[in-house]
């Protein structure tokens, strides 16, 4: 080897050494956020109904209503997620066949537990048809907005005469942290870039989703019970609410409770 590409290379080499001794310092340096999410006791299993946790995101027990279910987490998400990534999923039943499924994932020291919802979409067979930024309108703490997207989705399956057939499906989803709601990974990407720089500290983010499904032509009528429905039940784990001005839905602010 040339002894200038032999100089290349030591380079190369102490410069990737200096980047991941520098990295390693940053990251013993900074401290990880407030969740905008509640967080305690509770059991997770998974599809063969072991333990796999023994702390969870609190939602809740019955909502309108409707009594919530415990949902397991499935061995792919186990096995791709980083092991201190929080849980909390419960499918709701109510009348006329509406169900939905409401699911939190919240990040720990790694931000790789958050990622975008198309890609398991479309894995699980879903078709992207539409995408829509929505304004949930919410009413408890205090009148306010949570901006997020709305996927209108659609799936062929077989009915109980084996018939093939089409199910549509709503994905409601949003970001969180302790002081901020947003729908865009972009504004939340760059978020918890600027918090780890000026404040040393890693932005907690969570990952919250609301699915329910419907036959052609129910689109609009399920999407209006799934905005009730998210209106009554986010008040009771998020804790973390936008401004009451729609101007100013960017900043948010901690729940007091």
């Amino acid at each position: 080897m040339k002894k200038s590409k032999l100089s290349v290379l030591v380079a190369a080499l102490g410069m990737m050494v200096a980047a991941g001794v520098y990295l390693e310092i940053i990251h013993q340096r900074i401290h990880l956020g407030a969740p905008g999410v509640r967080v305690g006791k509770g059991p997770l299993f998974d599809e063969n109904k072991h333990l796999v946790a023994r702390q969870c995101v609190l939602l809740p027990d019955v909502v309108l209503g409707l009594k919530g279910t415990a949902l397991p987490v499935t061995q792919g998400e186990l096995d791709a997620l980083p092991k201190d990534t929080t849980f909390g999923r419960k499918r709701y039943l109510g009348e006329n066949n509406f169900n939905v499924v409401t699911s939190v994932v919240l990040m720990g020291t790694d931000r790789t537990s958050i990622h975008q919802p198309q890609f398991c979409l479309e894995a699980a067979a879903w078709h992207i048809e539409h995408t829509d930024l929505v304004r949930l309108r919410m009413d408890s703490p205090h009148a306010y907005e949570i901006p997020a997207l709305k996927l209108t989705t659609s799936r062929l399956v077989l009915n109980e005469f084996k018939q093939t057939m089409e199910v549509r499906g709503i994905y409601v989803y949003w970001f969180v942290t302790a002081d901020n709601i947003t729908a865009d990974q972009g504004t939340r990407m760059w978020s918890l870039a600027k918090t780890m720089l000026r404040k040393r500290e890693l932005e907690r983010w969570a990952y919250i989703s609301y699915f329910a499904t419907c036959l052609p032509g129910q689109e609009e009528a399920t999407f209006k019970q799934l905005e009730r429905f998210i209106r009554g039940s986010v008040p009771e784990f998020q804790t973390v609410t936008g401004q009451s001005s729609a101007r100013h839905l960017s900043v948010a602010t901690r729940q007091e409770r």
